[in-house]
């Protein structure tokens, strides 16, 4: 059986999450969600057994999944940031927040730290734009947020 990076059993992860969604095409997108999230990411194995396991093409398999920004087809680090880059945001002091990150962080958009903690990755939108400048640190947002304020947030997830 294959194991991803993490050491999680694609095969397993992968029938799981297209069990639940009862193997049903038109719930692709929440069985590549599932995986990704399961796993970290959705590796090219598990694009093959989803393919396999539900009759669809592995290139549409991999279109929906390199489509969507909150699936991912490449590893990601243990925490991942995503910065609003919309012009609510920029207006708001965005950019000086973003310059603050960047130099926190020390890897560009769409990276991820050599140590795999971090993964960097900027959206057009969050929606909460009345609390701009806003990053979402896995399924934690901080809004209003300044320069000053970047290093001790991170600092929470060590």
């Amino acid at each position: 059986m294959s194991k991803n990076n993490n050491g999680r059993d694609v095969i397993k992860t992968v029938n799981a999450a297209v069990s639940e969604f009862h193997a049903r095409q038109e719930e692709l997108i929440p069985i590549l969600m599932k995986v990704s999230q399961e796993l970290g990411y959705v590796p090219n194995d598990a694009l093959e057994q989803i393919s396999e396991v539900m009759h669809i093409p592995q290139s549409r398999v991999y279109s929906v999944a390199s489509f969507y920004h909150m699936i991912s087809t490449k590893p990601t680090g243990r925490h991942v940031i995503k910065f609003c880059e919309s012009a609510p945001c920029h207006v708001a002091g965005g950019k000086a927040v973003w310059d603050a990150l960047l130099e926190e962080l020390q890897i560009k958009p769409g990276e991820t730290s050599p140590d795999g903690k971090w993964t960097l990755k900027t959206t057009s939108c969050l929606g909460v734009c009345a609390v701009g400048p806003v990053m979402l640190v896995d399924d934690d947002i901080y809004g209003n947020i300044n320069p000053d304020q970047v290093h001790d947030i991170l600092e929470r997830y060590e």
